[in-house]
Protein backbone atom coordinates (compact mmCIF):
# COMPACT_ATOMS: atom_id res chain seq x y z
CA UNK A 1 0.00 0.00 0.00
CA UNK A 2 1.26 3.53 -0.95
CA UNK A 3 1.06 6.21 2.29
CA UNK A 4 1.07 9.47 1.37
CA UNK A 5 1.75 12.05 4.44
CA UNK A 6 1.24 15.48 3.14
CA UNK A 7 2.01 16.74 6.45
CA UNK A 8 5.79 16.10 5.63
CA UNK A 9 5.47 19.18 3.44
CA UNK A 10 5.38 22.51 4.34
CA UNK A 11 2.23 23.96 2.64
CA UNK A 12 -0.92 25.86 4.23
CA UNK A 13 -2.31 21.97 4.78
CA UNK A 14 -0.39 22.04 7.95
CA UNK A 15 -2.01 25.59 8.90
CA UNK A 16 -5.63 23.88 8.84
CA UNK A 17 -4.42 20.56 10.49
CA UNK A 18 -2.95 23.25 13.08
CA UNK A 19 -6.11 24.91 13.66
CA UNK A 20 -8.31 21.53 13.60
CA UNK A 21 -6.22 20.68 16.68
CA UNK A 22 -6.17 23.55 18.54
CA UNK A 23 -8.38 23.13 22.06
CA UNK A 24 -9.57 26.82 21.64
CA UNK A 25 -10.45 27.27 17.91
CA UNK A 26 -12.23 23.97 18.28
CA UNK A 27 -15.09 26.00 19.95
CA UNK A 28 -16.01 27.33 16.84
CA UNK A 29 -17.54 24.51 15.13
CA UNK A 30 -18.46 26.49 12.05
CA UNK A 31 -14.61 26.83 11.74
CA UNK A 32 -13.76 23.29 12.42
CA UNK A 33 -16.53 22.03 9.52
CA UNK A 34 -14.66 24.91 7.09
CA UNK A 35 -11.05 23.42 8.22
CA UNK A 36 -11.90 20.13 7.26
CA UNK A 37 -13.56 21.13 4.11
CA UNK A 38 -10.69 22.64 3.35
CA UNK A 39 -8.34 19.85 4.31
CA UNK A 40 -10.98 17.69 1.80
CA UNK A 41 -10.09 19.90 -0.86
CA UNK A 42 -6.43 19.92 -1.08
CA UNK A 43 -6.47 16.01 -0.80
CA UNK A 44 -8.68 15.99 -3.93
CA UNK A 45 -6.50 18.31 -5.80
CA UNK A 46 -3.76 16.12 -5.04
CA UNK A 47 -5.57 12.83 -5.46
CA UNK A 48 -6.57 14.25 -8.93
CA UNK A 49 -2.72 13.92 -9.95
CA UNK A 50 -2.94 10.22 -9.87
CA UNK A 51 -6.47 9.93 -11.73
CA UNK A 52 -6.83 8.80 -15.96
CA UNK A 53 -6.48 11.69 -18.54
CA UNK A 54 -6.89 12.09 -22.03
CA UNK A 55 -7.03 15.00 -24.10
CA UNK A 56 -10.16 16.67 -25.19
CA UNK A 57 -10.90 19.96 -27.82
CA UNK A 58 -12.53 22.55 -26.28
CA UNK A 59 -14.10 25.02 -28.80
CA UNK A 60 -13.29 28.69 -27.25
CA UNK A 61 -14.79 31.98 -28.67
CA UNK A 62 -11.35 32.20 -31.50
CA UNK A 63 -10.58 28.36 -31.52
CA UNK A 64 -9.78 24.78 -30.53
CA UNK A 65 -7.37 24.01 -27.06
CA UNK A 66 -6.26 20.89 -26.75
CA UNK A 67 -6.62 20.05 -22.41
CA UNK A 68 -5.97 16.91 -20.88
CA UNK A 69 -8.95 16.17 -18.61
CA UNK A 70 -9.71 13.00 -16.04
CA UNK A 71 -11.75 10.19 -17.73
CA UNK A 72 -12.15 8.36 -14.33
CA UNK A 73 -15.54 7.48 -13.55
CA UNK A 74 -15.56 7.98 -9.39
CA UNK A 75 -17.09 7.67 -6.37
CA UNK A 76 -16.94 9.61 -2.88
CA UNK A 77 -17.79 7.76 0.07
CA UNK A 78 -17.69 8.83 4.23
CA UNK A 79 -18.36 7.26 7.11
CA UNK A 80 -20.84 9.56 9.15
CA UNK A 81 -20.86 12.01 10.64
CA UNK A 82 -17.34 12.97 11.27
CA UNK A 83 -16.87 12.89 7.14
CA UNK A 84 -19.19 14.90 5.74
CA UNK A 85 -17.15 18.16 6.26
CA UNK A 86 -14.29 16.27 4.33
CA UNK A 87 -16.64 14.80 2.15
CA UNK A 88 -17.84 17.79 1.06
CA UNK A 89 -14.56 19.11 0.12
CA UNK A 90 -13.48 16.35 -2.28
CA UNK A 91 -16.69 16.58 -3.71
CA UNK A 92 -16.24 20.23 -4.34
CA UNK A 93 -13.09 19.09 -6.58
CA UNK A 94 -14.92 15.65 -8.57
CA UNK A 95 -18.45 17.63 -9.96
CA UNK A 96 -19.23 14.28 -11.57
CA UNK A 97 -18.62 11.80 -8.21
CA UNK A 98 -21.11 9.44 -7.54
CA UNK A 99 -21.27 9.41 -3.56
CA UNK A 100 -21.93 6.43 -1.15
CA UNK A 101 -22.97 6.89 2.79
CA UNK A 102 -21.62 4.62 5.39
CA UNK A 103 -23.47 4.56 9.03
CA UNK A 104 -20.16 2.49 11.59
CA UNK A 105 -19.97 2.93 15.26
CA UNK A 106 -18.47 1.89 18.09
CA UNK A 107 -20.64 -0.43 19.88
CA UNK A 108 -18.89 -1.39 23.19
CA UNK A 109 -18.97 -4.33 25.12
CA UNK A 110 -16.99 -4.94 28.56
CA UNK A 111 -14.23 -3.53 29.60
CA UNK A 112 -12.40 -1.28 26.96
CA UNK A 113 -13.69 -3.92 23.95
CA UNK A 114 -15.65 -3.09 20.87
CA UNK A 115 -16.99 -3.79 17.53
CA UNK A 116 -17.89 -2.11 14.58
CA UNK A 117 -21.94 -2.03 13.92
CA UNK A 118 -23.20 -0.58 10.43
CA UNK A 119 -26.45 0.17 10.81
CA UNK A 120 -26.75 2.28 7.33
CA UNK A 121 -25.34 2.19 3.70
CA UNK A 122 -25.89 3.59 0.22
CA UNK A 123 -23.87 2.96 -2.62
CA UNK A 124 -23.85 2.93 -6.58
CA UNK A 125 -22.17 0.41 -8.11
CA UNK A 126 -18.61 0.33 -7.66
CA UNK A 127 -17.88 -2.00 -10.50
CA UNK A 128 -14.06 -0.41 -12.30
CA UNK A 129 -14.50 2.69 -10.81
CA UNK A 130 -12.06 4.63 -8.92
CA UNK A 131 -13.18 4.83 -4.99
CA UNK A 132 -12.53 7.74 -2.31
CA UNK A 133 -13.06 6.30 1.00
CA UNK A 134 -13.08 9.30 3.38
CA UNK A 135 -12.57 8.98 7.63
CA UNK A 136 -11.13 12.48 9.36
CA UNK A 137 -9.90 9.79 12.32
CA UNK A 138 -8.05 6.95 11.76
CA UNK A 139 -7.72 5.68 15.10
CA UNK A 140 -7.39 0.94 14.81
CA UNK A 141 -8.34 0.76 11.06
CA UNK A 142 -11.63 -1.77 11.91
CA UNK A 143 -14.34 0.68 11.05
CA UNK A 144 -12.83 1.66 7.50
CA UNK A 145 -11.92 -2.03 7.07
CA UNK A 146 -15.26 -3.27 8.06
CA UNK A 147 -16.51 0.00 6.06
CA UNK A 148 -14.57 -1.06 2.66
CA UNK A 149 -15.84 -4.75 3.00
CA UNK A 150 -19.36 -3.63 3.19
CA UNK A 151 -18.84 -0.95 -0.05
CA UNK A 152 -17.59 -3.68 -2.11
CA UNK A 153 -20.72 -6.11 -1.73
CA UNK A 154 -21.75 -3.12 -4.35
CA UNK A 155 -19.10 -4.07 -6.67
CA UNK A 156 -14.64 -4.52 -6.41
CA UNK A 157 -13.21 -0.96 -7.29
CA UNK A 158 -10.46 -0.60 -9.57
CA UNK A 159 -8.45 1.63 -7.28
CA UNK A 160 -9.24 3.47 -3.33
CA UNK A 161 -7.84 5.91 -2.04
CA UNK A 162 -8.09 6.31 1.55
CA UNK A 163 -8.34 9.75 3.22
CA UNK A 164 -7.79 9.94 6.83
CA UNK A 165 -6.72 13.04 7.79
CA UNK A 166 -5.21 12.39 11.33
CA UNK A 167 -4.42 8.72 11.36
CA UNK A 168 -2.63 6.48 14.23
CA UNK A 169 0.51 4.37 13.55
CA UNK A 170 -1.35 1.20 14.76
CA UNK A 171 -4.27 1.96 12.60
CA UNK A 172 -2.19 2.19 9.17
CA UNK A 173 0.00 -1.19 10.46
CA UNK A 174 -3.66 -2.62 10.60
CA UNK A 175 -5.20 -1.79 6.88
CA UNK A 176 -1.66 -2.38 5.58
CA UNK A 177 -2.54 -6.26 6.72
CA UNK A 178 -5.90 -6.26 6.10
CA UNK A 179 -6.87 -4.17 2.79
CA UNK A 180 -5.88 -4.99 -0.57
CA UNK A 181 -2.97 -2.72 -0.55
CA UNK A 182 -1.85 -3.23 -4.46
CA UNK A 183 -4.45 -1.26 -4.94
CA UNK A 184 -4.89 1.64 -2.60
CA UNK A 185 -3.05 4.65 -1.47
CA UNK A 186 -3.61 5.94 2.20
CA UNK A 187 -3.47 9.80 2.23
CA UNK A 188 -2.55 10.85 5.43
CA UNK A 189 -1.89 14.87 7.07
CA UNK A 190 -0.35 13.14 10.28
CA UNK A 191 0.07 10.07 11.76
CA UNK A 192 0.66 10.05 15.69
CA UNK A 193 1.77 6.92 17.91
CA UNK A 194 -0.04 6.32 20.70
CA UNK A 195 -4.31 5.20 21.60
CA UNK A 196 -5.85 5.30 24.69
CA UNK A 197 -7.15 2.19 26.47
CA UNK A 198 -10.52 3.55 24.64
CA UNK A 199 -9.12 3.56 21.46
CA UNK A 200 -8.51 7.77 20.63
CA UNK A 201 -5.96 8.55 19.26
CA UNK A 202 -3.25 11.40 21.25
CA UNK A 203 -2.59 13.81 20.54
CA UNK A 204 -5.10 13.49 18.06
CA UNK A 205 -8.35 16.38 18.06
CA UNK A 206 -10.99 14.80 19.95
CA UNK A 207 -14.51 13.91 18.64
CA UNK A 208 -14.58 14.81 15.55
CA UNK A 209 -18.31 14.52 15.22
CA UNK A 210 -18.56 16.38 18.20
CA UNK A 211 -16.59 18.93 17.35
CA UNK A 212 -18.31 19.73 14.12
CA UNK A 213 -21.99 19.08 14.93
CA UNK A 214 -22.48 18.80 18.70
CA UNK A 215 -22.79 16.56 21.50
CA UNK A 216 -24.56 13.36 20.95
CA UNK A 217 -26.16 11.55 23.63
Amino acid sequence: MKIINLGEQNSVLNNFMAQLRDKDVQKDPMRFRRNLERIGEIFAYEISKALDYSAKSVRTPLGIAEIPTSDSNMVIATILRAGLPLHQGILNFFDNAQNAFVAAYRKYDKGDDFHINIEYASSPDLTGKVLILADTMLATGASLEITYNRLCENGEPAYTHLVCPVSSVYAVEYIQQHLPSDRMTLWVAAIDEELTTHSYIVPGLGDAGDLAYGDKL
